[in-house]
């Protein structure tokens, strides 16, 4: 590529950060901000003097510390049990030879183009039934199996040599031994995207802690800023401020693994 075709590249790259990170400046800059600041028209771009207090008062308006306290036990818990769904059945798509396997996979992925609204009215008659309603078990067991998770898994492992498997069964390994002592130690960098992907997920879910949580305390991070949006609503500083502080985790969070995140696509035969 030419140096001007470079430039080019470099300038439409640069804008489109800036056109990205712009609604997310501006929301710290609005937190940061009074309340006439806020109303102030045309806007400044930096407040005039930062109010971290807008932080405190957002904090203190509602139960935030109870909503992240549930979002950690409802990502956590879902987390450890799609690592361990998906790595079992991914095994088994990869590496083992059962009747209908292909046709099972198909089906699993098929799946991934159900929405949502499909299947939300039965799943919420069954977690009824079991009286599941409102507890911790029907923010995390109805999601505890990631389609999406198993396809990532099941690419990577295919990738691992063969020649390891075969050295692991005259080793004397069976199947179980084989995943937890070479496969998984191979593939580190595709299970953190795995969880990345995982807390992203149960971070920002809405629709299905809104539905099956009825009090305030099983409240998650999202329905909770939700509520307080409605009870807030002309208050532009302590809306951004709680949507700063419920945000920031997230971009912390892959800031820390982007790294892991690039090299899992690398490998699993998937392009960026």
């Amino acid at each position: 590529m030419h140096e001007r075709g470079k430039v080019l590249v470099y300038i439409l790259l640069i804008t489109g950060a800036i056109w990205m990170l712009l609604p997310f400046f501006w929301m710290v800059s609005t937190s940061l901000k009074t309340q006439d600041e806020a109303l102030k028209f045309p806007p400044d771009i930096l407040p005039k003097k930062m109010l971290i207090s807008n932080y405190l008062e957002a904090f203190r308006q509602v139960d935030f510390s109870r909503y992240f306290l549930n979002t950690i036990i409802m990502t956590i818990g879902t987390t450890l049990l799609v690592f361990l769904t998906s790595s079992l059945a991914a095994y088994a798509f990869a590496r083992l030879s059962f009747p209908g396997r292909d046709l099972i996979f198909m089906v699993f992925l098929a799946m991934m183009m159900v929405p949502m609204p499909v299947y939300l009215v039965p799943s919420y008659v069954i977690l009824s039934k079991l009286r599941w309603i409102d507890t911790f078990f029907a923010l995390i067991v109805p999601w505890s199996a990631n389609v999406f998770s198993i396809f990532l898994l099941k690419q990577h492992f295919q990738t691992i040599p063969q020649e390891l498997f075969d050295a692991a069964r005259i080793d004397g390994l069976n199947d179980l031994q084989i995943l937890t002592r070479v496969v998984l130690p191979l593939s580190k960098a595709v299970l953190i995207t795995v969880g990345i992907f995982q807390v992203v997920t149960n971070w920002n879910s809405f629709l299905w802690p809104l539905i099956v949580t009825h009090s305030n305390s099983m409240r998650t991070i999202q329905t909770g800023l939700s509520y307080f949006a409605q009870a807030e609503s002309t208050n532009f500083p302590l809306l951004c401020a709680a949507s700063t502080f419920t945000t920031m985790p997230l971009i912390v969070l892959y800031l820390l693994a982007q790294r892991q995140i690039m090299e899992s696509y690398s490998r699993s035969g998937l392009k960026e």
